[in-house]
């Protein structure tokens, strides 16, 4: 298996433990205990060694380690962790290297220090909210103060990276506040900003609290007022909206997150994490036990999938509408051999009449109105 057009890899390493699950949360997770981190970690270690005979030689353009609660690995195990992709791989020179951390595992100064000297050199912060009383609802296990103590005390430690994340569309929550809490995170100054509208998923505490009418999410059109009012804001303050949910000060947009929207290959190590290579997708098990059978045989990628054409063409339409870049229409012409905007005339005369569209240097964009909708747009797109 070789990569497309002899690039080097992304990789994503999923850290499959937290303190305890919030309310919102379907990633796979469960609590950190040492058995289970000895096993996680011979297994990523396997795992990587697999991936670095099939693909040798080949240099690692972006890391990220996200979860799941990357911070509450001790700093033993990222360091072997880190070690043996050095070992297995070479590092790109200027790889972006991301780390995913809660406010309440990141609050040893020691800690943040020695994940820059591994090579850290992009920290985010899952914050989600500055309102005490919201933090308590989403199960988060940090409160607002906390959230700013471990912004400043990476910054201390040195991280000149910083992003942090936020949700909106909460229950109960308002326009006023989230504007309140998006000024508040602009004063932090960091580099960038993720902000996901809440999706309620099934099977989590919260949406089960929504659907007995326990909690009340705000009306679609105060959530699209929250959408379109925070980009605004954002944008004001000179955060370039780069995605549908991510915002950053210029030279500052993620790197190894962009990669997925261009359609890029990346490689995914840990219990649940995905791959798509050369144009075929696995994902690894959701247990830590399945995961570390499956490391023992080496059989990693073995029930692969192979994207077809047409899955391939909807996927690059899908991602790069997702980006305010947008849809390169030649691009597309050259991948599928068809145009456009001739398939789809009708649909993209009335999105632009109605403001969602706009064409512009050979690109197909949403505007902010546009994206608020894109999942209804897309739905009606002929590929």
């Amino acid at each position: 298996m070789t990569l497309a057009g002899g690039e080097g890899l992304r990789v994503y390493v999923h850290v499959p433990f937290c303190r305890a699950k919030c309310r919102y949360c379907a990633f796979y997770s469960v609590p950190l205990d040492m058995e289970a981190l000895e096993v996680y970690a011979a297994a990523l270690r396997r795992e990587i060694r697999f991936y670095g005979r099939r693909f040798p030689g080949v240099a690692i353009e972006t890391l990220y380690f996200g979860g799941g609660t990357p911070s509450l690995l001790p700093e033993w195990a990222v360091s072997r962790i880190v070690g043996e992709l050095r070992r297995v791989f070479s590092f790109s020179p200027g790889m972006e290297f991301t780390f995913e951390a809660n406010p309440d595992s990141a609050v040893d100064a020691t800690f943040l220090k020695r994940l820059i000297q591994i090579g850290v050199n992009r920290l985010s912060l899952g914050v989600q909210s500055l309102d005490n009383e919201t933090l308590r609802l989403l199960g988060r296990p940090h409160d607002a103060a906390g959230a700013r103590n471990a912004y400043f005390l990476a910054r201390q430690a040195g991280f000149a990276n910083i992003g942090l994340d936020f949700l909106w569309g909460l229950p109960g929550q308002r326009l006023s506040g989230w504007l309140a809490t998006l000024k508040e995170a602009v004063r932090l100054s960091p580099e960038h900003l993720s902000c996901y509208g809440l999706t309620l998923e099934p099977g989590t505490p919260l949406a089960a609290m929504v659907d007995a009418g326990e909690l009340d999410p705000p009306s679609e059109a105060d959530q699209a007022e929250m959408f379109v009012r925070g980009a605004q804001y954002l944008e004001s303050q000179g955060y370039l909206h780069y995605e549908i949910s991510n915002f950053a000060r210029m030279g500052f947009s993620s790197r190894h997150n962009t990669g997925y929207w261009e359609g890029r290959d990346y490689l995914g190590l840990g219990p649940s994490a995905v791959s798509t290579l050369a144009g075929w997708r696995h994902e690894n098990p959701r247990d830590i036990g399945r995961y570390a059978a499956l490391a023992r045989t080496g059989a990693f990628g073995a029930d692969a999938a192979e994207l077809t054409p047409a899955e391939s063409l909807r996927e690059m339409v899908m991602l790069a509408l997702r980006t305010t870049k947008g849809l390169d229409l030649a691009a597309y012409r050259a991948r599928s051999g068809r145009d456009f905007l001739k398939d789809n005339a009708e649909l993209v005369r009335a999105l632009r009449q109605n403001g969602l569209v706009r064409i512009s240097a050979g690109h197909l964009r949403l505007t902010k109105n546009g994206l608020l909708v894109s999942n209804v747009i897309l739905a009606r797109l002929a590929y």
